[in-house]
């Protein structure tokens, strides 16, 4: 009997005997035949045994014994297969267990042999990487699925070596090269066919080193974050563009007071200044354009003319003036910043 190539020879070396006794007693195998089988399976996958080639092996065998006992090979085959199955099954929930525990510690910078298990997963940590993360709108749903279509997709197009998707936070979280800038639309165009309307994806700086990684993931967090706090729109928010914000709220004395004394007239309008706030952003969102933010507003542009005025007079700054419009806008962002005037400031 011929041998099949990257088969060991001893690993069915009871699959003869049970076939010739099966087709002279007409006996099916017991279930500790079959269990022999399973483990004969695991053992071939734990060995790198390729599927086909071991049920090859188990025909090629079975052609020697005549008459080849057919209800018995298809229980040898079909018990082969099945233990081979469950060693792959449980590799693929090991190796999911190890990729979370790695991105927990690689996102929270913990230096446990990072850099050895960086090697595994194909990222070289000495490299610059950039972090994007993206949120669904409502519940994850099947996230660990979600994230093994959409890391198969990438590493098709741009090499394991150069791709980590894992789930995290009801998220998920993409770490590519700095390098690979068509990588991050990648993961955004997939999110976008695989995410419910509504979804965000939040893209960090690229940073070198362990120590980067954590950065840019907190970066991209920090987008989304502030994404929802200033209410804006934009489904992709990257941190670069987003740099003014961070340094707004390192001084939080400074930007309470800018709130304050720029703002506080406000409240004395009826029904709260949440109107007037809301045109000053429509105005700086379409240029100073009153006719485009009258738009987004859903009013007429004689409303957003006479919001205005109102605002000039009661805080003494106008949009018009570039000096003051800087200094509105840097106000209003800040009141964002701080849930003003829902939250009042001390």
């Amino acid at each position: 009997m011929d041998e099949v190539p990257g088969v060991p020879a001893d690993l069915l070396g009871g699959h003869l005997r049970v076939l010739k006794a099966a087709a002279a007693t007409g006996w099916l195998p017991d279930r500790d035949a079959l269990d022999d089988y399973r483990a004969a399976g695991t053992r071939a996958a734990e060995s790198g045994v390729p599927l086909r080639a071991l049920v090859e092996a188990a025909l090629l065998m079975a052609e020697s014994v005549a008459p080849v006992p057919l209800p018995a090979l298809r229980r040898t085959v079909s018990a082969l297969m099945e233990g081979y199955e469950n060693a792959q099954r449980l590799a693929l929930r090991q190796e999911e267990t190890a990729r979370r525990e790695f991105v927990d510690d690689l996102l929270q910078g913990r230096a446990d042999r990072l850099a050895e298990r960086a090697e595994h997963f194909g990222l070289r940590l000495a490299e610059a990487y950039v972090v994007a993360v993206a949120r669904p709108s409502g519940p994850p749903g099947d996230g660990d699925t979600t994230a093994r279509r959409i890391e198969e997709a990438m590493v098709s197009r741009f090499g394991s070596h150069n791709v980590l998707v894992a789930v995290r936070d009801g998220g998920l979280v993409c770490v590519v090269p700095g390098s690979l800038t068509v990588a991050t639309g990648e993961f955004t165009h997939h999110v976008r066919q695989l995410f419910a309307p509504g979804w965000r994806v939040g893209l960090g700086r690229p940073h070198r080193g362990p120590g980067g990684v954590v950065t840019s993931y907190r970066e991209a967090a920090g987008a989304i974050e502030l994404g929802d706090r200033l209410g804006l729109r934009a489904s992709v928010l990257k941190a670069a563009d987003l740099l003014v914000f961070p340094v707004l709220l390192r001084d939080r004395a400074a930007i309470e007071d800018l709130v304050t004394t720029v703002l506080s007239p406000l409240l004395e309008t009826r029904g709260g200044p949440e109107s007037l706030l809301g045109t000053l952003e429509a105005v700086f969102a379409s240029q100073g354009n009153q006719t485009a933010a009258a738009r987004r507003l859903g009013v007429s542009t004689r409303a957003v003319t006479y919001r205005l005025e109102r605002i000039r007079r009661l805080t003494g700054f106008s949009p018009d003036d570039p000096t003051q419009r800087f200094t509105l806008e840097t106000a209003v962002l800040g009141a964002r910043l701080l849930d003003w005037p829902a939250h009042p400031l001390s």
